[in-house]
């Protein structure tokens, strides 16, 4: 064990709120021009077709770089990298919000995810080499996932807000402020173990494979969305993804200083969070995206009333992630608790099946509220399995993990989730082509369908966390292997 292990660091309750407060810029940016970005349009004069680029910039370079950033963390110090991070996001989003044409704002929104991917595996691994006391550890990852997970709710609330009272820059330049607490914080409190004597050298061909493979994957669902399935740039990307990844994972197995270990993906419970997480994504990314569309197109909401209709979902979330999440860790075995939580989403999901054009907001809230609860509540132990067993020297790219499955996640769901609405949406019109239905029911009929497939994709997040996910207890969640042994899927 480490001396760092032995004697917690007295100060390491400040570093995890500086760490969750940089970790929360993150998750609200990759929201917050949602909600800016039509305002965004219209200043710099770039057309519909050009316009997805601004999402899918950040995506692109935050989804392909996660395993390098993570591996480039334990490589060179978490802390280290951590504060590159933000200082790098708040360069770019100072260029972004400066921005006088398209091209401007691309390099930007790129540049946000390329420190994105190098600061939030860092932000995970300090988090889980600081706290080993399993008790501290569950309230720490507890109040982690309610700051992180409620990012989104609150970027779509903050582009509102900015947006509607001030103008689309400040979307990009809320981040600044946000990124120099960070910086403050990463400088006097947050606490690192050091990586002297470690291995220092880098798995380049792994990192150009992995890199280019989660581009093209995260490239082709996003022309999958636009452009459609059968689209030859799209099966090009999709096809090349499997090859390159498959590729990188032949590579890996050969290597002796691997850029990902490959024993970080057969640990059964790793594994198991990995693609539960990815799985149960897919859903809330794509029920996000179908609540936004249903607030603003069908009921005819502001921005910032769209904004303040998602806070009961944050609020539940935090409330799922700490008050019910964190407790229970120490009580009943992390499978059960991620299984029921995605349970618990699945039928907050259900009922926007129910949602009509003239439903109340009250429907909506309560379905917000019990999804809200339950990923709340089954992303904190998620969290904290992705380094479970792990030496020290792979913290982060094993954190990287968590954070590549929920970019692919949210790639796959919001291409999938909104091919498989407007394919319902249409399919609708077409079948009353003669009668009147009108094209808010059609929406609706479409989210309804999307909404079906989402809760499958929960149930299926449930059932493999229940049976992958066999660790017993938060004593067993620690940073060492020489306490958890591995064992193979």
């Amino acid at each position: 064990m480490s001396p760092t292990s032995a004697h917690p660091h007295p100060r390491r309750w400040a570093a995890l709120l500086f760490i969750s407060i940089a970790q929360l810029m993150v998750f609200l940016d990759s929201a917050v021009m949602n909600i800016a970005l039509p305002s965004a349009q219209d200043a710099l004069h770039f057309s519909d077709g050009r316009r997805q680029w601004v999402i899918t910039a950040y995506g692109l370079a935050f989804g392909g770089l996660l395993i390098l950033g993570g591996r480039l963390s334990d490589l060179l110090g978490r802390k280290r990298t951590f504060t590159i991070g933000l200082v790098g996001f708040a360069l770019a989003s100072a260029l972004g919000g400066a921005a006088t044409n398209l091209g401007v704002l691309l390099t930007a929104r790129a540049g946000q995810g390329v420190f994105g991917a190098l600061l939030a595996p860092s932000a995970l691994a300090l988090i889980s080499l600081t706290f080993t006391n399993p008790k501290e550890r569950a309230r720490a990852f507890g109040i982690f996932g309610a700051i992180a997970t409620a990012g989104g709710a609150l970027g779509l609330l903050l582009g509102g807000v900015l947006t509607q009272y001030l103008n689309w820059r400040w979307s990009m330049l809320v981040s600044i402020p946000i990124a120099v607490i960070g910086i403050i914080g990463a400088i006097t409190v947050v606490h690192d173990i050091p990586t002297e004597g470690k291995r220092t050298r880098l798995d380049i061909p792994g990192a150009i494979l992995a890199t280019l493979g989660l581009v093209a994957l995260v490239f082709g669902f996003a022309e999958a969305e636009s452009r459609g399935w059968d689209s030859g740039l799209t099966i090009t990307m999709l096809v090349a993804s499997v090859l390159l990844l498959l590729a990188f994972v032949i590579l890996e197995g050969k290597l002796t200083s691997p850029l990902l270990p490959l024993h970080i993906l057969t640990e059964r419970n790793r594994a198991g969070a990995y693609l539960s997480v990815g799985l149960a994504v897919i859903s809330t990314f794509g029920m996000f995206l179908f609540l936004s569309y249903y607030l603003q197109l069908v009921k005819g909401y502001s921005p910032i009333e769209t904004g303040v209709a998602f806070l009961p979902l944050a609020a539940a979330q935090a409330f799922g992630s700490m008050v019910i999440g964190t407790p229970l860790t120490g009580r009943m075995r992390p499978g059960l608790l991620m299984s029921g939580g995605y349970l618990v989403t699945a039928v907050g999901v259900l009922l926007l099946v129910l949602l009509r054009e003239d439903s109340s907001y009250s429907l909506l809230a309560v379905a917000e509220i019990i999804t809200g609860l339950g990923i709340g509540t089954a992303f904190m132990p998620s969290m904290s399995l992705g380094t479970h067993g792990v030496q020290p020297e792979y913290a982060g790219v094993a954190s990287a993990m968590v954070g590549a499955s929920q970019q692919v996640g949210g790639s796959v769901g919001t291409a999938l989730l909104n091919t498989i609405a407007a394919s319902s949406t249409a399919t609708y019109l077409l079948s009353r082509a003669h009668g009147k239905a009108s094209t808010n029911a059609a929406l609706v009929h479409g989210f309804s369908t999307a909404y079906w497939w989402a809760v499958g994709f929960l149930v299926l997040s449930a059932l493999i966390s229940l049976l992958a996910v066999n660790a017993p207890g938060p004593s067993h969640h620690t940073t060492e292997s020489s306490k958890v042994p591995e064992m193979a899927i």
